[in-house]
């Protein structure tokens, strides 16, 4: 008889953890993904530690000619979930590789996208290739944008877990640090004199529309500018009065160097796809408005 109390006891227990699952479209492995490291920052910001966040293009290196290995394909089809901007090559092509698609969230829905070409010759190694559909993917770069691609993720994230009121306290402090950094920006951006900022890639496309100043890319459909759209550049760079000229470390330093001591202003590196996004913004946003 204690036998079969014991046994009966086992399978209800059993049944119990069956029942409670069936609600989720997760898998079993625990682990989230996200493709960029910027995006780990909202999702973490949501669930806390109650998952492993990993992140798929390793630091340094550039999602425009980034392809996952096939050991992170096997890994990304046994995990939790997938959150991706929507907008790289590399991410609309895991669609075809992953076996549950359903778990791919985009968050790029709802925001406004804007038109833009990221071909690119890097190093002069002749590695061209273009974001889909010709969008600009650096939504990331927007505070404005974040805060819609954080409203995604948690509306993906709660109707899995539609009980945890942990994932909407969480939710609802980060929608609250996105709209302090968002007024941060708007009131840096409206009070600088400078009407514009020079980059060697257009990585900040969204943080100048949202902003109001005017963003202008030495980049020119992926490649080194001519020698009539350099100059163009410098002679517009010295009448704005700009004093520092953004580069990104996967891109030529000595091309910008030289381009900045002819304007008589400083090259300034930055990193667009720290994983501190909300703090690398509002560096970024103080090194863009200050005289």
């Amino acid at each position: 008889m204690n036998t079969l109390i014991r046994f009966t006891l086992i399978v209800a227990t059993l049944l119990t953890f069956v029942g409670c699952g069936n609600h989720s479209t997760y898998s079993d492995d625990n682990t989230i993904y996200v493709t960029i490291a910027p995006i780990a920052e909202i999702i973490e910001g949501i669930t806390g530690e109650d998952f492993p966040v990993e992140v798929l293009v390793p630091a340094g290196a550039s999602p425009e000619t980034f392809e996952p290995t096939p050991r992170q394909i096997i890994a990304l089809n046994t995990s939790q979930a997938i959150f991706a901007t929507g907008l790289i090559d590399f991410e609309n092509s895991l669609t075809s590789r992953i076996e549950s698609s359903d778990k791919i969230i985009n968050l790029s829905h709802n925001i406004e996208l804007m038109a833009g070409s990221c071909s690119h010759n890097h190093n002069h190694n002749h590695n061209h290739c273009q974001h889909a559909h010709g969008i600009d993917p650096h939504i990331w770069t927007s505070p404005r944008s974040l805060i819609t691609m954080a409203d995604n993720a948690y509306h993906a994230i709660h109707q899995s877990y539609p009980d945890s009121i942990k994932y909407e306290q969480n939710y609802l402090a980060l929608r609250e640090r996105l709209q302090q950094l968002d007024s941060e920006c708007a009131k840096a951006c409206e009070q600088s004199v400078l009407p514009c900022f020079v980059i060697f890639h257009p990585a900040l496309t969204y943080f100048a529309r949202d902003y109001g100043i005017k963003q202008i890319a030495i980049e020119d459909e992926g490649k080194e500018p001519s020698a009539r759209r350099l100059a163009d550049i410098i002679e517009l760079a010295r009448k704005s009065g700009v004093k520092r000229i953004f580069y990104q470390s996967q891109f030529p330093q000595s091309v910008v160097e030289i381009i900045a001591n002819d304007i008589g202003a400083e090259a300034t590196a930055i990193d667009p796809l720290a994983k501190n996004n909300i703090e690398n913004i509002r560096r970024i946003t103080q090194l863009i408005t200050q005289e």
